[in-house]
């Protein structure tokens, strides 16, 4: 939590780290990653994306184009959501213990919809190089959404408006070593901007609320690896993808605390480290026969690399630990290939959520989720190919507790403690071609 050794200077600080708390954090998939990065993937719920070859697995596996010719691909995911985040009990502890529900009329005890839809654009190219080199270039926005909640919700003094947007370049290199066996790199170039903005409490319950508002955004870099092997009816493929350490340099705003806690009003600039997680997949295809092939995919996400945001201002700083866990998916589906021209996709994925019971927070009302899809490839002409896919969307139920404290460490010392109950499913249509010339 933040804290501050005196009234005046350090409270500047503890308001300030509050105001940082959550960044790069808004999202209805996995937490703050979004998995919608192949339309084709998208159709048999992203199996046997690491194993699969062609432009349209390069998020998945940068060894996928070794073999794939010069191809290009463009897809676009728009995301409907049904969300709802509910009181269950929150509360505030003023200086003195008084203790004061957060609802009634100045407050929301249901938000509708705080989750908003969306659209998630995907690209990539590919081309040779000889006989046995590729070279690609990939656009994504794998951490892209925003999250609202009516201006007095009782999940205020935690979050009111949660905006991220992110942009990845990746630049690819891919061997086609032998007959069966491709590896494949590349480097990430990865830029995330965000818009935070939540309320602050002032030291009487009759008394207006303040508002913090950070804005920020960087540029950071990683990178990718993978290998895929194929061998008779059997498509094999491991990849890896790094963490990346993203520094936001940002503007942080706070306004309307009144009376011994107004030396905390600042407009400053402050900047703020956090960690993306990493992500190693493992995947494999099977042909039984001509038409049906088996799908299945392994993931294992580094989400502990998300342990804290470190923020630094002026000659301070603090730390506001996120205790993320690594979590292990996966998903299995299917191609059946109806005929010469139309492909049939279908398949189900699971995706457990990284964030813990007792420490999730109205930013991230995440849960547990199922992944249930189907889509369809159909071949326009002998080299364009357009991909559709259906998803639906099952969130579970989850929990939301966070205690926060304000103006730590004086005798302004304030706490809000969020309780809520998050629900939600969506639908996410899919489309894109790929271009084989």
């Amino acid at each position: 939590m933040p804290t501050c050794p005196t009234l005046a200077g350090g409270l500047r600080l503890a308001v300030c780290a509050a105001a940082l708390a959550a960044v790069a954090t808004p999202s209805f998939a996995e937490s703050f990653y979004l998995k919608e990065q192949s339309v084709r993937g998208a159709g048999r719920a992203y199996s046997g994306e690491t194993a699969d070859t062609g432009v349209s697995s390069l998020w998945w596996n940068p060894a996928s184009i070794a073999r794939s010719g010069r191809e290009v691909y463009v897809g676009l995911h728009g995301i409907l959501l049904d969300s709802d985040v509910d009181n269950a009990g929150s509360s505030i502890v003023y200086p003195g213990g008084t203790v004061v529900p957060v609802n009634g009329p100045v407050g929301s005890n249901h938000n509708g919809d705080p989750i908003e839809s969306g659209i998630v654009p995907n690209f990539a190219f590919a081309m040779p190089i000889g006989d046995r080199f590729a070279v690609g270039i990939s656009v994504a926005a794998p951490y892209n959404f925003t999250t609202k909640y009516q201006p007095g919700s009782f999940t205020r003094y935690d979050a009111l408006t949660s905006e991220l947007r992110s942009g990845n370049v990746g630049l690819t290199a891919a061997l086609r070593v032998n007959d069966w066996l491709d590896i494949g790199a590349g480097l990430d170039i990865q830029y995330v901007e965000a818009t935070l903005t939540s309320s602050l409490p002032n030291l009487s319950p009759l008394l207006p609320d303040g508002r913090s508002t950070l804005q920020g955004d960087g540029v950071d870099y990683g990178w990718n690896a993978g290998v895929q092997a194929h061998k008779g009816p059997w498509d094999l493929g491991l990849s890896y993808r790094s963490a990346i350490e993203h520094e936001l340099d940002g503007d942080v705003n706070i306004s309307g605390l009144l009376g011994p806690i107004a030396a905390g009003n600042v407009s400053t600039g402050g900047t703020a480290t956090f960690s993306t997680p990493w992500f190693a997949s493992a995947s494999v295809r099977y042909a039984v026969n001509d038409r049906l092939t088996l799908n299945g995919q392994v993931n294992r996400v580094g989400w502990s690399e998300f342990d804290a945001i470190r923020v630094r201002y002026g000659a301070g700083g603090d730390t506001i630990v996120q205790d993320y866990k690594d979590t292990t998916g996966g998903s299995v589906g299917f191609d059946y290939v109806v005929n010469e021209r139309v492909t049939a996709r279908g398949g189900i994925a699971y995706d457990p959520t990284p964030t813990q019971a007792g420490e999730r927070t109205g930013r991230i009302p995440d849960g547990d989720r199922m992944l249930y899809s189907g889509g369809l490839s159909i071949k326009a002409t002998d080299s364009v190919t357009v991909d559709t896919a259906l998803t639906y969307i099952a969130l579970d139920d989850s929990d939301i507790a966070v205690d926060r404290t304000f103006y730590a460490g004086t005798a302004a010392d304030t706490t809000s403690r969020l309780r809520g109950r998050a629900s939600g499913q969506g639908i996410a249509a899919s489309i894109g071609a790929r271009w084989a010339f």
